[in-house]
């Protein structure tokens, strides 16, 4: 298998910037591979190669919860399957936090009758409001994220190594538009995952 970046070794976390006036277009490159013995999870590169997310599951622990953390292993966000519901929907939580949620992901009830792979909707106000709409195809590695506005705001792609050589659904590209924080980002490819992914490998089970 090709390498994946030359510095996976690296455990510094690269910083986030706060502004979205600082921010620029963000080409991340994920592995679906914990970094850690007997886990399921993913790893997650910047451009330069650094380690900027992770997500750790052990097999044989609770799988009540996922958490997306840091490079240094900080719990960056939480996702929680809400209890006695009858679709597929998560809530996320800031940090290790259990009130309070950011938003909700919701797939459609009707999942074959729609192209919506999922809505993300707001928990920070009572109107309930759509953030996020996104639709493709996760098993194909062709996903869109837009915005309330239909901003294109993030996409997942297939990565190619040099000389048009691939390296499978295992890794792939999360592109992220300045709008979008980068945490938001890998979130929504983690519930993809949960709904989407073959193996469903950190699923609730």
């Amino acid at each position: 298998m090709p390498r994946v970046y030359p510095n996976e070794a690296t455990t510094e976390a690269t910083k986030i910037p706060q502004q979205i006036s600082d921010r620029q277009l963000e080409v991340l490159t994920v592995w679906k591979k914990s970094l850690l013995f007997n886990c399921n999870g993913f790893t997650v590169y910047d451009t330069k190669g650094n380690l900027l997310f992770r997500v750790d599951n052990y097999q044989s622990g609770s799988r009540k919860e996922i958490v997306l953390m840091d490079g240094r292993g900080k719990c960056l966000i939480t996702i929680r399957r809400k209890r006695l519901s009858f679709a597929d929907n998560w809530m996320v939580f800031d940090g290790e936090n259990s009130l309070n949620p950011k938003f909700l992901v919701k797939r459609p009830v009707n999942f074959l009758a729609s192209k919506d792979l999922a809505h993300v909707i707001s928990c920070q106000s009572n109107d309930k409001n759509l953030m996020y709409e996104i639709v493709g195809s996760y098993a194909h590695r062709r996903v869109a994220v837009y915005d309330d506005k239909k901003k294109l705001v993030a996409e997942i792609q297939r990565k190619e190594a040099k000389a048009g050589v691939t390296f499978g659904g295992d890794v792939f590209k999360l592109i992220v538009q300045p709008e979008l924080d980068q945490t938001v980002a890998m979130t929504l490819v983690i519930l993809m995952e949960q709904m989407f992914g073959l193996k469903r490998s950190i699923s609730l089970g």
